[in-house]
C-alpha cells in the first residue's frame, strides 16, 4: 500500500532524525509498549517494553554527542494491511571510526504492526557486520 509505505518511511526517518539529536520523546514515539530490540550491546537476548527500550538510548546519545553520525542510506519498506517491515543502512560511527572503516554500515530491521490507523514499532534489530 503506497500511502503506508510513505507513513512508514517517514517514522522510520523521523525517529533516524530523533535518534541524531539525542530526542528522547522523539526516539519513542510510534513504538509499541510491547517492543522487543536487539541491539549490538548487550543484553544479547534483546530487551522487551518501552520502559527498557527507553533505558538504552542515555548511553547511545552519549557517545554520539562525540560527533558520530547517523544517517540513512538506504531504506526499504514492505506493507502490508496491518503488518510491514523494513530494512536500512546507515553510517553510523565517529569521525574516526568511519575514516577507518568507510564502508561500515549499521544495519537495522524493523518489525511494524498497524493499530487503529497508526503504525507502530514493534520489533528493531540492529546489528554490524562481523568480519
Amino acid at each position: 500500500m503506497p500511502d503506508d509505505t510513505a507513513r512508514i518511511r517517514t517514522l522510520i526517518t523521523n525517529w533516524a532524525d530523533a535518534v541524531h539529536r539525542g530526542d528522547l520523546d522523539g526516539v519513542l514515539a510510534d513504538h509499541a509498549e510491547d517492543i522487543v530490540m536487539f541491539d549490538v550491546p548487550p543484553p544479547h537476548d534483546g530487551i522487551r517494553g518501552l520502559s527498557a527500550y527507553r533505558a538504552t538510548w542515555p548511553p547511545f546519545f552519549g557517545w554520539q554527542a562525540q560527533g558520530a553520525r547517523f544517517d540513512i542510506e538506504s531504506l526499504d519498506i514492505t506493507a502490508g494491511t496491518d503488518v510491514a517491515y523494513a530494512h536500512a543502512l546507515l553510517r553510523c560511527g565517529t569521525p574516526d571510526e568511519l575514516a577507518e572503516r568507510p564502508t561500515l554500515r549499521l544495519r537495522l530491521t524493523f518489525g511494524l504492526r498497524k493499530e487503529g490507523d497508526r503504525w507502530l514499532v514493534a520489533h528493531e534489530h540492529h546489528s554490524f557486520p562481523h568480519d
